[in-house]
């Protein structure tokens, strides 16, 4: 695959970039180049912002439309983002190495699936509401969209989170920049190519791939009106300095270390693709995977052994083959990352259970096998620090109190699971967990309810109608009796 663009989408045309820079884009299994875009620099974000303030300001445009007319385009859309379903797909997959069996779920399926949930909900959501004034009269309660919405989003899951963005704003009635990580930047103009077949007005959806420049000179420009981010704790803390200074809202999904809680009662071994979606989905590059595992000190052995069963048993291949459960990582600099906590798990005293090095059989490609480590101290570097990667640290405890207790003592706080044969023991425990979203015996989110982080892992929520209000302002008017 080789894939090449020369113009920028912005404002519905393709138009010159400012400058000669260009990304190129590397597979992460073979290492070989697989497309080369535009760099978009501050000039061509400057572009695509004015085109959505355009966009946004004319009467007639988008923020006007009656919402069925925007749901009828939202799902136009998403039409034209099915009927490039498997392009989407063979794209990120050879990009940040996903394997497709989970692509086909999460960047052929999600988006389409959001923009459909979307257009249906702006459609019940009355645009205004009528309340009784407290001492005489009327108020009307409006919701108007926020305005042009900056979208920044990482390379993990890229489709997938540029439509927890998309799509919610364009049901409220905004306008959107989107600004793609550099390492999946193709698929993000199967986005632009949908957005022009499915008739959007122009400016609706803009697109500027480029580096932490493009992205600061996004969230900075006046223009914006909020900005929806996910990516690092450490980055999510600079935009959040930026919009706090502008009095700008800003929505941060964030950084991620979730524990998967297991009881003394959970049959793990029956529950095995349970507990791979809830641990090591994408090679555990997703933000919140339950990377500690506590289990109970009278069966610890057992969960060890159940742990290094399901990763031994595990497909590690090519991204592009059905079979792969997991593929290599994004990139040389994240396996090198990822190697460094490996190795400062040994040097503090861990002991590697299973995996922990490069695949014999692979001479290309960043892949790292899936590892485990038992004896874990919850102080350790591999249990406080996000690694994004395949490796998973054990600790163990001794009462139900504990466990909690250690689950909570992280800076995060953003996904996370509990594992019992007894679902409602199990979600006793669950609430006691300072987290945004937990599961029982699984990990799965859900469109119809909100998702983000507490502590380190964010501010704000996406999904559910609470994704819609984020995109969304509330005018009081009031009315004289």
């Amino acid at each position: 695959m080789h894939v090449e663009y020369d113009r920028l989408f912005i404002g519905g045309d393709w138009v010159a970039p400012s400058s000669a820079s260009r990304i190129d884009v590397t597979s992460a299994s073979t290492e070989e180049p697989i497309g080369r875009v535009p760099e978009a620099r501050e000039e061509d974000v400057e572009a695509a912002v004015n085109a959505a303030r355009r966009a946004f300001d004319d009467p007639a445009g988008w923020s006007g439309w009656p919402a069925a007319e925007r749901a009828a385009a939202m799902e136009r859309l998403a039409d034209e983002l099915v009927a490039r379903s498997e392009e989407i797909v063979r794209r990120v997959s050879s990009q940040n190495g996903m394997p497709v069996s989970i692509g086909e779920q999460s960047e052929a399926l999600f988006p389409s699936l959001l923009l459909g949930y979307y257009a249906t909900l702006i459609q019940e959501q009355p645009g205004e509401e009528r309340r009784p004034a407290f001492v005489a009269g009327t108020t009307v309660v409006r919701r108007d969209p926020v305005g042009v919405v900056a979208a920044v989003v990482p390379w993990n899951f890229p489709q997938s989170l540029s439509f927890f963005k998309i799509a919610p704003a364009l049901a409220a009635g905004c306008t959107v920049v989107l600004k793609p990580a550099p390492e999946t930047v193709l698929d993000a103009f199967v986005i632009a190519e949908a957005a022009e077949a499915a008739g959007l007005p122009p400016g609706v959806i803009n697109i500027v791939p480029g580096d932490r420049d493009a992205g600061a000179a996004l969230v900075a420009h006046p223009g914006v009106d909020k900005v929806s981010f996910t990516g690092s704790t450490a980055a999510g803390r600079a935009i959040g300095e930026v919009c706090g200074r502008l009095l700008r809202p800003v929505t941060l999904e964030l950084g991620g270390k979730s524990a998967a809680i297991v009881l003394d009662d959970a049959d793990l071994p029956s529950r095995f693709e349970s507990l791979f979606q809830a641990t090591l989905m994408n090679s555990g590059q997703t933000c919140y995977v339950g990377t500690r595992i506590l289990a109970p000190r009278n069966r610890y052995d057992s969960v060890v052994e159940a742990l290094t069963a399901m990763v031994r048993s595990l497909k590690l291949g090519d991204p592009l083959d059905p079979a792969t459960e997991l593929g290599p990582l994004v990139s040389e600099r994240q396996r090198d990352r990822v190697e460094a906590y490996i190795s400062a798990g040994r040097s503090e005293g861990a002991r590697l259970v299973s995996g922990g090095k490069r695949p014999a059989e692979f001479d290309r490609g960043w892949y790292v096998e899936p590892t485990v480590f038992a004896d874990v101290d919850n102080d350790s570097a591999i249990a406080r620090e996000e690694i994004f990667g395949p490796v998973l640290s054990v600790i163990p405890y001794s009462t139900v109190d504990e466990a909690v207790a250690i689950a909570n003592d992280s800076e995060y706080g953003l996904g996370g699971s509990v594992w019992s044969a007894d679902p409602e023991r199990a979600e006793s425990v669950a609430a006691r967990v300072q987290t945004g979203s937990i599961g029982i015996n699984n990990y799965m989110l859900d469109p119809g309810a909100p998702f983000g982080g507490v502590k380190a892992s964010g501010i704000g929520r996406e999904l559910g109608p609470e994704g819609l209000e984020a995109n969304q302002v509330t005018k009081s008017i009031y009315l004289e009796p």
